[in-house]
Parts: structure tokens; C-alpha cells; sequence
């Protein structure tokens, strides 16, 4: 349902990113361009992580990864690490749905690697609290 850019051979522009979103294609271009001009950070298209992950672009901040966002169709993926202290301090204030990411994270170190999904706008928000988690010190 959610089918990433998988042809490795063929790296895609960010305006082909945003139009295989679909119906989210605009908060994914909305995301990005906040991510670099609230944070001032870099991006970069990239087929990280082996071949299931696909296309994607990887925000970091001098040498800081700050995020990975992975279009789908009619959706994308922020796939950020976070401590557990991080999570703990915005925790009571997400979505049931993101409390949910947090509990089933992948563990590592103190913390561990969310994989939240943005199937609508009402997503947005979460993503804006995860993101200002990251890069708050």
C-alpha cells in the first residue's frame, strides 16, 4: 500500500519525491522546507540502509543526522532517532497513534529510531514535536 521508491538504479529529483507522495506530496515538500529553514540544516537524496528503505532525503545539521524522510505512496515515513529521555519529555503530549511509534521504537543506546508514518495532515503536528525533540539541547 505505502510502495517507497525501490529502483536504486534511478535516483529520483525532489519534485518527483513530492509528486510520488501523492495526496501528501505538499506536506512532504511543507516538511522539508521547514526542517531547512527552521533548522538551517542539509539534505541529501540518498538509498540509505539497504534495499528496503528506497529513496529518501537525510536532514543533518553540521555533522548531526537529524532525520531520514522516505516518500510513499499517498504517504512518507520521518524515521528519527531519539533518546528516551527525549521521548519522555514530550511523551503525554502525542497522538495515541505516536505514543505507539515510541513504545514499539527500535532500540538503540539510550533511546532508539522511530519510523512515523504521515498519511494525512493531522500527522503534522507529532512531526513538528519529534523534530523540535531532536534539536532542542
Amino acid at each position: 500500500m505505502y510502495e517507497r521508491m525501490l529502483d536504486k538504479l534511478k535516483e529520483p529529483s525532489l519534485n518527483e519525491m513530492i509528486k510520488y507522495c501523492g495526496i501528501t506530496g505538499e506536506l512532504f515538500e511543507c516538511l522539508n522546507q521547514e526542517i531547512l529553514f527552521k533548522y538551517k540544516t542539509e539534505f541529501k537524496i540518498r538509498f540509505p540502509y539497504g534495499n528496503h528503505y528506497g529513496w529518501g532525503i537525510k536532514h543533518k545539521f553540521k555533522n548531526e543526522h537529524i532525520c531520514d524522510i522516505f516518500p510513499e505512496k499517498d504517504a512518507f515515513t520521518i524515521m528519527i532517532r531519539l533518546t528516551n529521555k527525549q521521548i519522555d519529555k514530550i511523551y503525554w503530549e502525542l497522538s495515541a497513534y505516536t505514543q505507539e511509534i515510541c513504545d514499539n521504537k527500535y532500540p538503540c543506546g539510550e533511546g532508539g529510531w522511530l519510523k512515523y508514518r504521515v498519511v494525512s495532515n493531522e500527522y503534522m503536528e507529532d512531526a513538528f514535536k519529534l523534530l523540535n525533540t531532536k534539536l532542542q539541547k
